[in-house]
């Protein structure tokens, strides 16, 4: 693990959370929609590290479930790492449970896999290849 690379928080309404964190300081990036996580998204950059608003755009969205049955707010962290499909073969072998085997095309096209919460005390952990 390289560094946090950024903070997960789940919103019901991404624009009007950016207009929030925007009257605290915070800048952002244009807003991305990740298809495959059928969320859009966008970041604010803190030093090294980011705050990323989660959106879901679909009722069956993993961001839509975790709103649902925990309501808005902290939802992952993720970790850069250098190699992603080495670390992933790297954590099997430790036995942790994944719940992307494969990398996935995460926002800015970046490559990313989640760790299930169960291998982590309850935190859902997300590994992102810089």
């Amino acid at each position: 693990m390289n560094k946090i690379d950024h903070i997960g928080i789940a919103v019901k309404n991404l624009k009007n959370s950016i207009e929030i964190f925007q009257k605290l300081g915070f800048k952002f990036s244009d807003i991305e929609e990740v298809a495959t996580q059928k969320v859009r998204i966008s970041f604010a950059k803190i030093g090294d590290s980011k705050i990323e608003f989660l959106e879901p755009i679909s009722e069956d969205s993993p961001i839509a479930k975790f709103i649902k049955k925990s309501g808005e707010g902290m939802h992952h962290i993720a970790f850069e790492v250098k190699n992603l499909e080495e670390k992933l073969e790297e954590l099997k072998s430790e036995k942790i449970n994944l719940i992307d085997q494969k990398p996935q095309i995460g926002a800015g096209g970046t490559k990313v896999a989640f760790i299930h919460p169960k291998s982590t005390n309850g935190v859902l952990v997300e590994l992102r290849q810089s």
